[in-house]
């Protein structure tokens, strides 16, 4: 504030009516030894009991989830975090013993509780959606649950799969973790099933995106009485609108919507979604036991889309052809003779560098 006062005084003259200043002003430039985000801090906190979460009398707990919101840092890095904040950090021995009570006091399942109850107040939990995703870690190791598995990045690294339920509002509600080499499909139904278990829930209906969508998927979620919806693979499109096809053409509008019958397996055709018939009936869970409802839409904006990619990939596809552009190959696969085999060529700098 002297420093501020003496700022405004500058070039500027002063009334000599014989005061001194109070305080005196320092020689040097201001020193700031500390500093508080209080706001922040405050408004973490607001949220934290408006949830329910302080369910959980544990402050080292606290710590470690604002410094995961403020700043996603490591356990050892912690304590900065929370100290830049303005808050005094617990030894990272605490935070270390603080994980371990997680899972000791069952933290994941209080707070799964109190989201629940959040949702069921301020919300609705009869339709739920489920995602899952995959996180590395910087491990030369795999372990009980960090595995290497399949990976949309190509990484070879150790994860692991997370998996999350939210109602549509997109507030969780459930999240469940799982080894590296699970397959997403393979987690959706105990993450269901635990939640429902959970609450005491018999009826809602499940969303997920096409990469959920399975034979055992979907037969599972039947016969647990749930009502579910999956994105379809676009693949199948040619065969669910085989009909609409024969009758109507490919022309559509933007926005239009044909509901038809898909069957539930590839073995099985119901007799109800033969092309030679013009009207397809609509889907009735009794009467068209060996098929789903399969609801398509069509999307001017993304036709679009999908013709300049497929035209991009043809263009690259001539080029190849022609000599012009040589195909893309997997990282140490070589091609001699005509023939593909590894490239055991050394790595030519020195082991153990990056940039």
């Amino acid at each position: 504030m002297v420093i501020g006062r003496a700022k405004i005084e500058e070039g500027q003259g002063t009334l000599d009516l014989g005061l001194e200043p109070t305080t005196p002003r320092p020689a040097g430039p201001a020193i700031v030894h500390s500093k508080r985000s209080q706001l922040l801090v405050d408004t973490l906190q607001a949220g934290w009991r408006t949830l329910g979460f302080d369910v959980i009398a544990d402050e080292a707990f606290f710590h470690l989830v604002v410094a995961r919101l403020v700043e996603p840092t490591s356990l050892s890095d912690a304590a900065r975090v929370i100290g830049e904040l303005g808050l005094t950090p617990a030894h990272r021995n605490t935070y270390a013993a603080t994980l371990k009570r997680c899972g000791e006091r069952g933290y994941r399942d209080q707070i799964a509780t109190a989201c629940f109850a959040h949702a069921a107040t301020h919300g609705d939990v009869s339709l739920v959606l489920y995602d899952v995703t995959t996180l590395y870690f910087e491990a030369e190791k795999e372990d009980d649950l960090r595995k290497v598995g399949y990976s949309k990045e190509r990484r070879v690294d150790p994860q692991i799969v997370v998996g999350l339920l939210v109602d549509r509002n997109g507030f969780p509600l459930e999240i469940g973790c799982y080894e590296g080499n699970k397959a997403e499909t393979a987690t959706i139904i105990p993450i269901v099933k635990q939640f429902q278990d959970r609450h005491g829930l018999a009826d809602m209906v499940v969303v997920a995106d096409a990469g959920m969508l399975s034979a055992s998927n979907l037969r599972d979620l039947d016969e647990a009485g749930l009502r579910f919806i999956v994105g379809s693979r676009v693949t199948k499109a040619p065969k669910d609108l085989e009909s609409h096809f024969r009758w109507h053409g490919d022309s559509f509008a933007d926005g239009q919507v044909i509901d038809t019958l898909t069957p539930r397996s590839g073995h099985h055709k119901d007799a109800a979604s033969n092309p030679m018939i013009k009207a397809e009936p609509v889907w009735d869970r009794t009467q068209h036991c060996g098929s789903w409802r399969a609801v398509w839409a069509y999307s001017q904006k993304r036709a679009v889309r999908d013709n300049r990619t497929l035209t991009l990939q043809e263009e690259r596809a001539k080029a190849v052809v022609a000599g012009e552009k040589t195909a893309r190959t997997p990282r140490f696969v070589k091609t001699r003779n005509g023939a593909a085999e590894l490239d055991e060529t050394p790595w030519p700098g020195p082991a153990g560098w990056w940039g």
